[in-house]
């Protein structure tokens, strides 16, 4: 008998041993069962299967970021289960079971605090669970529950010999009423939480191929669509010919949806050449037709009149006015695109008074209420199955639905068919939504002691959270100057000003949000500062924090950790800067020198970080490294032009991330703490681009205010 499988069936069915070419066939049909049955449900995050094993239902979306592993960890510890029968399932969308305790109670994926929201409630889910098993187990063997043990999955009662896994007693357990208040673990009986290198719940079906992802999506009767986006943000829809589009082979139909037309085939490759043939006719009457070099013109005029009071303390003009010295500098800093390995997809099918969606979703509860008013459906009418993405950096928690609306309206016209919505690379950097360009300019004073005296502050930039219920009507963003409305730094003569923008150019927040830029300016200024006071860049900044801050506490860590008083090797230098965002502080210490055509490499970064309780050490590890990674990428490359409402980047040719050769060896450092679980995922990234910046002053003297800077 001949087996026909495609290539990805082939990766997912094939397990390359060792370092030869051994490999282990597993072909459809033919791998064994698992004889698992229906499980119990013992909480909205647990299930007991027959056999023992245990599924974990996460609140969260992963996308990379280790969220699963996290979660599960947390469970696990309290439920005292086989970290090797554990497996996770995404939620689906139900804000009232899955909402972020963080954010409202809606259901979204963000903030990075993942974690920090569901400290308490999933050790409490797991605890909970055990005591209900636990119950369950006295009862059946009489005895007292006082006297039971529960170790890797396996509850005993050392007095009279008996034992069982969980999957024994779970239908039992289930049927109990759940203890008012469960007790948990004392901090120093933990086994799990801490414990360095505990193995991710999802390395196994990543590594396979077995992950389910939007594109693995094939469900019976299927299409797929792509669709012709404005060429200017803002353009409409004036008509279009669709006779060429449906004479391409595969073709099924052509449709009209608010931003676009699509084009729905049998396959991807149907429905994109069938695009390439539509003639579309756009109204560009209200299209964005400014490029970069006149929204740059706006800002800088704008940036010179009074701006809206983002933040004040003491009288910072008086004390400028006083001061033995007065630095300026101004800064900008460009659009971004996000970028992630899997681009946007969607899959949707509609069928009356129900739609049900399969994507990798980030923001729930904003997807099923746009998705139910563009369907005009209630937002429980829309199912949400979540799967695994590649990635996401703030994209796909778009407060409007962008790509997720769009699926649905596309399905809503495909006759009750399932419809695989697909957006190319170029797709997903021309839309747009990218992290904002800002403008800043700062000026402070030093003292004849040596100290900052007075600091003002203006900012420049479109609000990120403007689209959201978030920042009430007529008060600034606050994104838009975090880390410095809030500067850490003993400065008692403070003013910040905001200049909120607006153009066509769609915006959303992207990995760490403001502090992408904030940071950047802050963390740079301080250098000049030190530099103008004469003094070490870290013991400057150690003089303008609390001894006992945690700010001071990773700076001395990091400085310790990269030799910071020993002489770098010759041909390079070493900058510093520090940040806190999400309730985390992190320090960087980069290496650098120049390549002989002026490019700067960055050789090395050693980081510090307290992020509270360390749930998995090594996903902190990773996670600091990726966001060094990633913000490493903005500051050499990172870069999107406009030219008449429309980018110049296109697809990775043209925006440049990290290549591997440029990729730095980083060496991380986790501040042993006892205080809650902070954030992880986008801490990282704020201090990267200043301390490469700071040490590329140290090699050649020029001050670099402007991002990107592959070249100095």
């Amino acid at each position: 008998m001949t087996t026909t499988i495609d290539r990805r069936s082939f990766v997912k069915a094939t397990v390359v041993a060792g370092a030869g070419l051994t490999l282990a066939f597993n072909l459809p049909g033919c791998a064994p069962t698992k004889e698992e049955g229906p499980g119990a449900d013992l909480n909205a995050f647990l299930q007991v299967k027959p056999d023992g094993s245990v599924v974990v239902t996460a609140k969260h979306l992963e996308m990379g970021e280790g969220t699963h592993t996290g979660l599960a960890t947390l469970l696990a510890e309290e439920l005292d289960a086989d970290w090797s029968r554990i497996s996770v399932v995404g939620a689906p969308g139900n804000a009232a079971k899955y909402g972020n305790n963080a954010l409202g109670g809606i259901q979204l994926t963000g903030g990075s605090n993942a974690m920090a929201n569901s400290f308490d409630q999933m050790r409490k889910a797991g605890a909970t669970a055990r005591a209900m098993l636990v119950s369950a187990a006295a009862a059946e063997w009489k005895v007292d529950a006082a006297g039971i043990t529960v170790s890797k999955g396996i509850i005993s009662h050392p007095a009279s010999r008996k034992s069982g896994h969980l999957g024994k007693f779970a239908a039992a357990a289930a049927t109990l009423a759940p203890p008012a208040e469960p007790t948990l673990k004392a901090r120093k009986d933990w086994s799990l939480i801490g414990q360095d290198r505990l193995p991710r719940v999802d390395a196994f079906v990543k590594s396979t191929g077995r992950a389910e992802y939007t594109q693995d999506v094939n469900l019976p009767g299927m299409l797929t669509a792509v669709v012709a986006h404005p060429p200017r943000w803002g353009a409409k829809v004036k008509s279009f010919t669709v006779t060429q589009a449906k004479g391409v082979p595969g073709v099924v139909d052509v449709v009209q949806v608010p931003n676009g037309v699509a084009v729905i085939a049998n396959t991807f490759w149907a429905a994109k050449k069938g695009r390439d043939a539509l003639d579309v006719k756009w109204d560009m009457t209200n299209a964005e037709g400014r490029g970069s070099e006149q929204l740059w013109t706006e800002y800088h005029t704008l940036i010179s009149k009074p701006g809206q009071d983002a933040g004040k303390r003491g009288h910072a003009d008086r004390a400028l006015a006083g001061a033995g010295r007065v630095l300026q500098g101004t800064y900008s800093v460009p659009f971004l695109a996000h970028s992630a390995m899997e681009p946007m997809n969607c899959v949707a099918q509609v069928n009356p008074g129900r739609c049900e969606l399969w994507y990798g979703a980030q923001g729930h509860t904003f997807d099923q209420m746009a998705v139910g008013k563009a369907l005009g459906l209630k937002s429980e009418q829309v199912t949400i199955n979540t799967l695994y993405a590649g990635g996401s950096f703030g994209r796909r928690a778009n407060p409007l639905s962008d790509y997720v609306v769009e699926a649905a309206l596309i399905a809503k016209q495909a006759n009750g068919r399932p419809v695989k919505l697909v957006w190319t690379r170029e797709d997903d950097t021309d839309a747009g939504y990218y992290r904002p360009m800002y403008l800043h300019t700062v000026k402070a004073g030093i003292d004849g002691s040596g100290h900052i005296a007075g600091w003002h502050h203006k900012v420049v930039g479109q609000s990120v959270l403007g689209m959201t219920p978030f920042v009430p009507a007529g008060k600034p963003d606050p994104s838009s100057t975090e880390g410095i409305s809030d500067l850490p730094y003993e400065v008692p003569d403070l003013a910040v000003e905001l200049y909120t923008t607006s153009n066509g150019v769609p915006i959303q927040w992207w990995r760490s949000v403001g502090n992408t830029h904030t940071a950047f300016v802050v963390e740079s200024f301080m250098d000049e500062l030190a530099a103008a006071a004469r003094r070490d860049p870290i013991a400057f900044r150690l003089d303008h924090l609390k001894p006992d801050s945690r700010y001071a506490a990773v700076l001395r860590l990091v400085a310790e950790k990269s030799g910071w008083d020993a002489a770098p090797p010759v041909g390079h230098a070493r900058g510093i800067a520090v940040h806190g965002s999400f309730d985390s502080v992190v320090a960087e210490v980069a290496e650098v020198s120049l390549r002989a055509d002026k490019t700067v490499q960055v050789h090395k970064v050693w980081a510090a970080v307290d992020c509270g309780t360390a749930i998995n050490p090594d996903i902190i590890r990773s996670q600091i490294e990726g966001g060094i990674m990633f913000g490493l990428s903005a500051a050499l490359h990172g870069k999107i032009t406009i030219t008449e409402g429309h980018p110049d980047q296109h697809s990775f040719d043209t925006y440049q991330v990290l290549r591997m050769s440029e990729a730095p060896a980083v060496d991380v450092h986790i501040l042993p703490s006892e205080h809650p679980p902070t954030g992880v995922g986008e801490p990282g990234v704020p201090p990267i681009a200043p301390a490469v910046a700071n040490a590329v002053f140290k090699l050649t003297g020029a001050r670099i205010r402007d991002l990107p800077f592959t070249t100095v």
